[in-house]
């Protein structure tokens, strides 16, 4: 039988903490070569790299990430061993959600859907990776992931079986600082027309509905900057570079954090908002919770 090695396990998982070799070494209090080498026997028994080095530092591949992420499990539950062995209990080990988040989901609309989990009974901790949607899945499909959020369903030619459980949708509201919405003339959307504009990049699934519907109104904003980020189109637009476009169930929380308000909302175009699961029907408590809370209280 091919058995794991643990103690190679326990060196790579401390390198991989710690960010460096010669830290792991003064919290291990062993030869940086026999580090090395141990880690290099961990990749020899898996057949995969699990460092590469970028300039001076050590980074973890992707085969890295998801031994990292196991061997935390491993580690994590062999202190709770020994703590309840030494009979102080932990307390229960809480449930485990592991999200993997679209880079293109606006942050307050990931902790809209994820706060219902926080309110059930059993204790949770919550870990969340962000990326693009296809490497998410593919985690999703290494069971390194429970449940991917995303603006887009799973598409056709995807390689991996999984599921989309849509949560909801919305319309969207353009919003800009008192200012700037002060120096726009006319009813909406017209006001639009010639105005400083803040958009997202062409690679989002917002960006492919907008263009269309600026085209059927005959409207052609200013585009000041464009963003992937929809945290840093925010910061700009706080800052009254441009207008803005969000997902019509988080107004409330941008007008108070950013100090905005609002210009117009449009139910012509709508942002969906999917849970992506290896499982036809979802099972796990938190991600029923969060569904359910979708579609009773955020998109009701």
């Amino acid at each position: 039988m091919d058995w794991l090695n643990y103690h190679h396990l326990l060196y790579f998982w401390t390198v991989a903490r710690e960010g460096s070799i010669t830290k792991a070494c003064e919290r291990l209090h062993l030869a940086q070569p026999t580090i090395s080498a141990q880690i290099r026997s961990l990749e020899k028994s898996l057949g995969e790299p699990l460092f590469e080095r970028q300039g001076r530092r050590l980074v973890l591949t992707e085969v890295g990430r998801l031994v990292y992420r196991y061997a935390d499990e491993i580690f994590t539950l062999g202190r709770e061993l020994r703590d309840t062995i030494k009979g102080r209990p932990s307390g229960g080990r809480p449930l485990r959600l592991r999200v993997g988040v679209a880079d293109a989901l606006p942050k307050q609309v990931v902790y809209r859907l994820l706060e219902p989990a926080l309110r059930l009974d059993q204790s949770l901790q919550i870990i969340c990776y962000e990326g693009k949607p296809e490497p998410l899945v593919a985690e999703l499909a290494l069971h390194a992931l429970d449940i991917v959020l995303s603006d887009t369903p799973l598409g056709p030619g995807a390689k991996v079986r999984a599921f989309s459980h849509q949560l909801g949708e919305c319309g969207i509201t353009i919003m800009g600082t008192p200012k700037l919405i002060a120096q726009l003339s006319g009813p909406f959307p017209d006001c639009l027309h010639d105005a400083p504009m803040l958009l997202p990049t062409d690679n989002t699934t917002l960006r492919h509905s907008l263009e269309p519907w600026f085209d059927s109104l005959g409207i052609r904003p200013r585009v000041v900057a464009e963003f992937e980020d929809t945290a840093l189109l925010k910061v700009f637009g706080q800052a009254g570079l441009g207008l803005f476009v969000i997902p019509s169930v988080i107004e409330t929380e941008v007008c108070r954090q950013y100090g905005v308000e609002v210009v117009g909302r449009t139910e012509a175009l709508r942002e969906r908002f999917y849970a992506i699961s290896i499982e036809r029907k979802l099972k796990h408590p938190a991600v029923v919770a969060i569904s359910e809370a979708a579609r009773r209280e955020l998109f009701a």
